[in-house]
């Protein structure tokens, strides 16, 4: 690696590790740009040549949360045979990882959802999502298979199934920051959300063979 190499990578690592050491303290809206150069020792104008905004440093710090609780959720996932305790052992660190911050994991939503489309830790973080869905498509098609259950088009209903999912982890992930739903535990609901979505699933299956009608 060359040194200006180097100098990029130390500077990053330095502006990642300001990010998130005051995100964690003091929560995204309370933090300033300047506070996160302050800390990783850059001027200003530096900070914005690795990020455009704020939101796109908290897309950088989380899209590596999530990285790691997939990846943890992947190997969790294999130990199980029955679809829901899989699929539910995928889902699990990354409720974990977003108990650590309520604030910040509606921040981060908020920006997968309406952040610039051209910001490059959007994308990555919307790639991270596809995997996910991904994981779950994955799962669910391969449980099916091994119960001889299928239908036309197996994989695109286990997509959809996937997507379905997904969007009851997003809205279980905001609901305390809404206050819906009073009393009730985010967990237990994503659970029982996403056994239903799978009951769902795979009353649409019968035992013909895949590909017919």
């Amino acid at each position: 690696m060359s040194r200006r190499v180097q100098k990029v990578v130390d500077k990053q690592a330095r502006i990642f590790d300001a990010a998130a050491t005051l995100f964690a303290a003091h929560g995204f809206a309370t933090v300033t740009t300047q506070q996160i150069s302050d800390r990783a020792e850059i001027a200003a104008g530096t900070l914005f040549r690795y990020a455009s905004s704020k939101g796109e440093l908290l897309l950088m710090i989380y899209n590596e949360d999530l990285r790691a609780a997939l990846a943890l959720g992947a190997r969790q996932a294999a130990a199980h045979a029955d679809p829901v305790e899989s699929i539910w052992a995928l889902l699990e660190p990354i409720a974990a990882a977003a108990e650590r911050s309520t604030e910040n994991t509606v921040a981060y939503q908020r920006e997968l959802l309406f952040g610039a489309p051209t910001e490059k830790y959007r994308a990555e973080g919307l790639a991270l999502v596809e995997q996910l869905e991904d994981l779950i498509a994955r799962l669910l098609a391969g449980a099916a298979r091994e119960r001889g259950r299928t239908c036309a088009h197996l994989d695109a209903h286990a997509r959809l199934a996937g997507r379905s999912i997904f969007a009851v982890l997003h809205l279980a992930l905001a609901q305390p920051a809404t206050g819906a739903h009073p009393g009730h535990d985010a967990r237990d609901d994503l659970r029982g959300q996403t056994a239903q979505i799978i009951a769902g699933f795979f009353a649409t299956l019968t035992a013909q063979p895949e590909g017919n009608p």
